[in-house]
C-alpha cells in the first residue's frame, strides 16, 4: 500500500451517476441501467446526470459536488466523459467510480477495473479509496484543461481526431484505421521541448509525434508511455522522430497490440513539466480536441480521488 493509498471505511449514502448514452455505441445506456438498479436496490439514493452536452455535464457535475456533496461520482463510459468532469472533480476529495463503457477505457483498465458493470458498481461500496495524479493543459489561446491518461501532439492527434469521426470499426481497430490513413500525411515537423524539474532538459527535433503519458496507454490500450505511473508526481514523455512511411508500418502493429516499441527513432523523458512548441501541430488530451501546440503541460500530483480494486 503505497502513502496515497486510504483505508475505505466510508458509509455510501447518496452518489452521482454520471452517463453519456451514446458512449460505446450505446452500451452505456444499459450498463448505467445496471449500476443505478444495484445502487438503488442497496438503499443508495442517485442522484443521474445525463446532460445533453459536455458543458452541460460539467456544470451539473459541479452543482452536484460543491452543494451537498455525494459519497461519490460514478461515470458510466469512456476517457471522454471522464475528462468531461475531471474540472468539477479536481481537488474536490469526492471519490470517482469508473464503469468503462466507452470506445477506449484507458483510465479503466490503468487502475484495474474490470470491463462488468456489476462489478464496477460494487467498487462504491468496496473499492479501496486512492489518489491519482492528473496533467494540466495549458494550451495557447483556450482555457487550461484537465487529462488523466495521455496527452497527444503530431501525428497520434491527428489519428484520434480522424477516429473520432468514425463510426466504424468500433473499439481499438478505429485507431488502427485511422493510424493508416494518417500515414499518408504523417510528415515530421520541428518540436522544440522544454521539460521542467529537476531533470530539466531543452530538445529540439523533428518528430513525427511527441505523447506525454501520465498513463500507460490511450487509444484503447496502445502503449505508448509503458513506464508511466500515475502516481509519482511526473509526466513520461515519448517522443517519435522522424521516420519513413515504410517505419511507420512497421511501428503501428506493435503500438496497436499494446506492446512496448522498440526502435532507435523512439526516445523517452520524464518531466514534472513541459513546454512544447511545434508549428501548427494540434493536441488532444484523454481523446478529447485540445487545440494547438504551443501549450503548457504540468503534472498535479494527487489531484483525482478513485475508487479501485
Amino acid at each position: 500500500m503505497t502513502r496515497r493509498d486510504v483505508a475505505d471505511a466510508r458509509e455510501v449514502r447518496t452518489v452521482a451517476v454520471v452517463t453519456n448514452p451514446a458512449s460505446g455505441q450505446g452500451r452505456a445506456r444499459e450498463a448505467a441501467r445496471t449500476v443505478v438498479d444495484r445502487l438503488s436496490a442497496d438503499g443508495v439514493a442517485v442522484v443521474e446526470i445525463h446532460a445533453p452536452s459536455a458543458a452541460r455535464t460539467r456544470e451539473q457535475v459541479r452543482e452536484v459536488v460543491t452543494g451537498a456533496a455525494p459519497d461519490a461520482v460514478v461515470c458510466v463510459g469512456g476517457d471522454g466523459l471522464v475528462n468531461t468532469i475531471l474540472d468539477p472533480l479536481a481537488g474536490s476529495g469526492v471519490p470517482l467510480a469508473l464503469v468503462p463503457a466507452g470506445t477506449g477505457n484507458d483510465l479503466a483498465r490503468e487502475l484495474g477495473i474490470a470491463d462488468e458493470p456489476a462489478r464496477a458498481a460494487e467498487l462504491v461500496r468496496s473499492g479501496r479509496v486512492r489518489t491519482i495524479d492528473l496533467g494540466r493543459l495549458e494550451p495557447a489561446g483556450h482555457d487550461p484543461m484537465w487529462f488523466a491518461t495521455v496527452t497527444c501532439t503530431g501525428f497520434d492527434a491527428r489519428v484520434t481526431l480522424r477516429a473520432n469521426r468514425m463510426r466504424y470499426p468500433r473499439g481499438r481497430s478505429r485507431y488502427t484505421v485511422a493510424a493508416v490513413a494518417e500515414i499518408a500525411h504523417g510528415i515530421a515537423v520541428p518540436y522544440r521541448i522544454e521539460l521542467g524539474g529537476p531533470a530539466a532538459e531543452v530538445i529540439t527535433t523533428e518528430a513525427l509525434l511527441v505523447a506525454v503519458g501520465n498513463t500507460t496507454t490511450y487509444g484503447g490500450g496502445m502503449l505508448i508511455c509503458p513506464d508511466a505511473r500515475c502516481d509519482d508526481g511526473l509526466l513520461d514523455v515519448t517522443v517519435v522522430g522522424k521516420v519513413s512511411h515504410l517505419e511507420m508500418l512497421r511501428i503501428l502493429p506493435a503500438l496497436s497490440a499494446g506492446r512496448r516499441i522498440e526502435h532507435p527513432a523512439v526516445s523517452q523523458y520524464r518531466a514534472e513539466s513541459l513546454r512544447l512548441h511545434a508549428p501548427g501541430a494540434p493536441a488532444t488530451a484523454d481523446g478529447e480536441p485540445a487545440g494547438r501546440l504551443p501549450l503548457t503541460v504540468r503534472v498535479e500530483p494527487a489531484a483525482l480521488t478513485v475508487l479501485t480494486p
